[in-house]
């Protein structure tokens, strides 16, 4: 994510969009440290953002119910 992306976030968003990725991660096995992460493969970091979207869908579809 470019810095002004990064900037334009509020700081509590941003906290909680980085536990929601720890959480994802821990989910599909991936092992992420706070920061930067250069070391994830390409499937392991696609694992990560398939598995956020997998869980922002379910609770969209929950909050239709």
């Amino acid at each position: 994510m470019s810095k002004s992306n990064s900037k334009s976030i509020v700081p509590e968003a941003r906290e909680a969009l980085d536990r929601f990725k720890m959480e994802a991660a821990s989910e599909v096995g991936v092992n992420l440290k706070q920061g930067y992460n250069g070391h994830l493969t390409s499937r392991e970091a696609g694992s990560v953002g398939g598995q956020m979207v997998k869980k922002m869908i379910q609770a969209y579809e929950q909050g239709m119910k």
